[in-house]
């Protein structure tokens, strides 16, 4: 079975920040919000699992962060 390609100029695995679909589709896989995505492009530059691992460590910090201020440990 072949494996459809991408149109010409796509690169599936950038983050294309000008194109409302892609960024879309970027958010919900990575349950973040399009500024947590332009901030992470931005840290990060546009490759999609450095945009993940920047958002998902953030999140981690976010969360570690929280259990700290209430005084909690993991």
């Amino acid at each position: 079975m072949n494996q459809p390609h991408p149109p010409p100029g796509v690169q599936p695995e950038r983050i294309n920040l000008n194109d409302k679909s892609t960024t879309e589709a970027w958010t919900q896989k990575l349950n973040a919000t399009w500024e947590q995505l332009r901030e992470a492009v931005a840290a990060v530059g546009d490759r999609a699992i450095h945009v993940e691992q920047h958002i998902k460590g953030h999140a981690g910090h976010a969360a570690s962060s929280r259990l700290t201020e209430l005084g909690t440990s993991q």
